[in-house]
């Protein structure tokens, strides 16, 4: 994250969105309530023509009321940014399914910039959203996740710009100024920020519900409702613990001293925001260090983050004050980079820009350690995010066992791991990884049953895997809709014997859009088949 010169700066030459509330309309008190809205989709994504949208509020057989975008209209069939399907109502979608067929053979070779960084992505808006002042983003990326949060911040009557071509501008309302949305806040596949807005949402006053697609609605969420409960905020899920999140409005919220019993950034920065609207200081103890993009960000806009050794605390009652922000590329996206240039004979490849923040190194210290080649050059620190360029050529690989410290310095980045250990002379053993069972999928057992189903010996333990490298073969491999598993056993064709399927890719989009063009740009026999 590169934040330099708070308020504002020189205008660019780009486009406004129009920032319309929807407007509702019950059409009848049955089992399926009609609403219409009003939003247009003009200046999005660079000005596409006007278009109108309809949704409906269903009953599911889970009896959770949830949202599809039906009756959308624009230039070339695609729906408006605001009035997309969501997720979990295939029924109304473009396609049910999407589909990669990696053909074997290929090298990776090139000079690329991999999309920008998620984490910092979703910070950006949440913070500048709430900022005093006009905050431009350059690098933001355009995939779904993120822009879910974009969307829940323009239905909190937030003025947001863009995207287009990467950059961003948000017209901040400051910390009280946001508004109580129409509907329910559909985030998608986004566990970032179903867990972040529960913070920042907590202390707002005023009702808002957040839902997403399947998935994310089984994932847990007490991790963040019973601390922010000590904290005085209210919050209704499932008897499960999982979304809907009902959020109430209280009288206040007061600090806690609060440690964590697992490490992840997504608590820590949950409560990090609910403390700037606390009374008193809000701390949070890890018992590993994990990324910090929202403490760095945090001091970005200008408001104090205190520090002593695992301990992060905020104070409430402060304010953000604008400022510009340059996204690097993100080291998850280049992971799967990174693995396929080391896993095949004759790749030579450059990553650019690429974000090194020492909470997320862990992916490069691992392949070091299993023997890739991987050089770090053009090292600067830009706006207080550490980047470089990275070059990686093939470099034969071997088992190790996973020093379990660097575990949440690489935890979104195990999928990618789980191919270049299957790729390895030898045995990869990986513990106190647990956390991988609660991400998109069950990372762990769906990607032991991939490997299995191509001819890779992959045992699953309670918070682990063993692998043990070997030849792979070709085969049918079930995602489970999990883009970064998707994304790993694409680049596991680079070493296959015959064609690997991979299916239930649609959600690579929610983390790296155009990931299957860039890929066969360097070399991947990839193609994409809609079915």
């Amino acid at each position: 994250m590169a934040v330099s010169g708070c308020g504002d700066r020189s205008r660019r030459q780009r486009r406004s969105v129009s920032n319309r509330r929807c407007r509702r309309l019950l059409a009848r008190p049955s089992a399926i309530a009609q609403r219409a809205c009003g939003r247009t989709a003009s200046g999005i994504s660079g000005g596409r023509p006007k278009g109108t949208c309809c949704w409906f509020r269903s009953e599911g057989p889970s009896d959770r009321p949830y949202y599809s975008g039906i009756g959308a209209t624009c230039a070339g069939g695609r729906l408006p940014l605001a009035c997309r399907p969501f997720p979990d109502d295939r029924s109304n979608s473009v396609s049910t399914d999407l589909r990669f067929v990696v053909r074997p053979g290929g090298r990776l070779q090139g000079d690329i910039r991999v999309p920008g960084d998620k984490s910092i992505s979703h910070r950006s808006i949440m913070l500048g959203s709430i900022a005093e002042g006009i905050t431009h983003v350059d690098g933001f990326l355009e995939g779904e996740d993120a822009l879910a949060t974009l969307r829940a911040f323009r239905a909190m009557g937030v003025e947001i710009e863009g995207p287009d071509a990467g950059r961003v501008v948000i017209h901040g309302v400051g910390m009280h100024g946001l508004q109580p949305p129409d509907a329910p806040l559909d985030l998608g596949n986004s566990g970032t920020s179903m867990r972040l807005l529960a913070g920042l949402l907590a202390g707002q006053g005023f009702e808002v519900t957040l839902i997403g697609d399947d998935s994310l609605s089984r994932r847990p969420m007490k991790r963040v409702t019973e601390p922010l409960a000590l904290m005085g905020a209210e919050i209704n899920t499932t008897p499960k613990g999982t979304a809907p999140l009902m959020i109430r409005p209280v009288d206040g919220l007061r600090g806690i001293d609060y440690v964590m019993p697992v490490a992840s950034a997504q608590v820590k920065s949950c409560l990090l925001l609910a403390g700037l609207y606390a009374e008193g200081e809000t701390w949070v103890t890890e018992p590993a260090p994990t990324r910090d993009h929202t403490e760095r960000m945090l001091q970005g806009f200008g408001y104090e983050v205190m520090i002593e050794g695992p301990r992060r605390g905020v104070r409430g009652g402060g304010k953000l004050v604008a400022c510009d922000i340059d996204v690097p590329a993100d080291i998850s996206s280049a992971a799967f980079f990174l693995v396929g240039a080391s896993i095949t004979e004759g790749s030579d490849l450059i990553l650019r820009h690429v974000g090194m923040n020492p909470t997320r190194d862990g992916v490069i210290n691992i392949l070091r350690q299993m023997g890739a080649d991987i050089e770090v050059s053009n090292e600067r620190v830009v706006g207080g995010e550490p980047v470089a360029d990275l070059r990686v050529r093939s470099a034969p690989l071997r088992g190790i066992r996973i020093p379990e410290d660097q575990v949440p310095l690489a935890i979104d980045e195990f999928p990618a791991l789980f191919v270049a250990a299957a790729c390895a002379e030898g045995e990869t053993v990986l513990t106190g990884a647990e956390e991988l069972r609660v991400k998109e999928s069950d990372r762990i057992q769906v990607m032991a049953d991939g490997l299995k189903a191509l001819g890779v010996q992959a045992e699953p333990t309670p918070d682990g895997i063993v692998i043990q490298g070997g030849p792979i073969g070709g085969g049918r491999v079930d995602s489970h809709g999990d883009h970064r598993i998707a994304m790993a056993f694409a680049m596991a064709g680079l070493r296959a014997s015959g064609e690997i399927e991979i299916t239930d890719c649609a959600n690579v989009n929610t983390s790296f859009p155009g990931f299957a063009d860039l890929a066969a740009a360097t070399g991947l026999n990839l193609e994409v088949a809609h079915v």
